[in-house]
């Protein structure tokens, strides 16, 4: 018996320090050495304060703000320690409450809009957590921030346009735009 038991509490150790030690160490430094923004959470921070992270949404329903994706998380919006899928189907009378209450929101804020809702606009993503929306999803909402803001739609338009991001190596996911990036770009503008 003491045959088998030593070498096990021998591997047992030793994987322990090599599993449980070295990889991590050694992943955290690689990380923190090559890609330490993303490493540290990809923080976004403005006047040396942080104000959010490009990984995770923030909640804006102020008519002067592009607003993102609605967050499935409770009891707090964009929460994520509760992040977790929905699971609410297209026949489920609590998804279609949901939608109706963001399109009632969305015309409140821009009764004049009579373009077609993009999707993402009244629909919460897989995580809860999306921090970004798509193109039209942005285009769809200039003319509201551009009267709030007393700006031009142009200004509004180029700004979207600066902060749409493209295809990850040209082929993966889809175009967005990143809401809070955007919305400190807006604020920047009044500076």
């Amino acid at each position: 018996m003491k045959s088998i038991i030593r070498p096990l509490i021998v591997m047992f150790v030793g994987l322990t320090v090599v599993t449980g030690v070295a990889y991590p160490l050694v992943v955290t430094g690689v990380s923190q050495a090559l890609f330490p923004h993303q490493a540290n959470g990809s923080l976004i921070e403005q006047d040396g304060k942080v104000v959010g992270s490009e990984l995770i949404g923030q909640q804006f329903d102020a008519p002067q703000y592009f607003w993102g994706r609605l967050s499935a998380t409770s009891p707090m919006p964009y929460n994520p320690t509760a992040s977790s899928a929905s699971n609410l189907g297209p026949t489920n009378p609590a998804l279609l409450d949901e939608i109706k209450g963001r399109l009632q929101a969305l015309k409140d804020a821009d009764p004049d809009n009579k373009a077609p809702v993009p999707v993402d606009l009244v629909t919460s993503s897989g995580s809860g957590l999306d921090p970004a929306i798509s193109p039209a999803a942005a285009a769809y909402q200039v003319d509201r921030v551009a009267k709030a803001r007393k700006l031009a739609p142009e200004v509004v338009q180029n700004l979207v346009a600066e902060f749409t991001e493209g295809r990850q190596f040209g082929i993966l996911g889809e175009p967005h735009v990143n809401v809070l990036q955007l919305n400190l770009a807006l604020d920047a503008l009044h500076h």
